[in-house]
């Protein structure tokens, strides 16, 4: 079975990103809005894996019932990871996994994201560019 998730590691916003500022992001239903609204309810509960899953089983209307076999399913493949996710590429938000792998939003214009982002512990993997350099 294949992963999404990191350890200890700071997703970066993406070097490209016009947000100079962390914004939430505003319109319902989006990818971008039903990740924001998972992490950010239970910072450092959920797995890369458990967020990505959640949501691309709720835009399909997966029944509670059937979410395991489809998270198996679905994750027998490689699947891109949270540094495509809309909210480092244009919403200015960084994603940190603990040494459990579980995530949590840091906003690019904080403290907290320039001490992750200085502390040679924590492991950086750049988001995704949106446009092709």
């Amino acid at each position: 079975m294949h992963t999404t998730n990191y350890r200890n590691t700071l997703i970066t916003v993406s070097a490209d990103t016009r947000a100079r500022r962390a914004s939430v992001p505003n319109r319902p239903g989006t990818v971008a809005e039903r990740q924001y609204r998972m992490i950010a309810a239970a910072p450092y509960a959920l797995t890369s894996d458990d967020v990505i899953a959640t949501v691309e089983a709720d835009r399909k209307d997966i029944a509670e019932a059937e979410r395991a076999a489809f998270r198996a399913d679905y994750f027998a493949t490689g699947r891109a990871c949270l540094r495509t996710s809309p909210l480092v590429k244009s919403y200015g938000w960084g994603i940190h996994h603990d040494a459990e792998g579980r995530v949590a939003l840091v906003a690019r214009d904080s403290a907290d994201y320039a001490r992750l982002e200085a502390d040679p512990a924590v492991a950086k993997v750049p988001g995704m560019r949106s446009s092709r350099a």
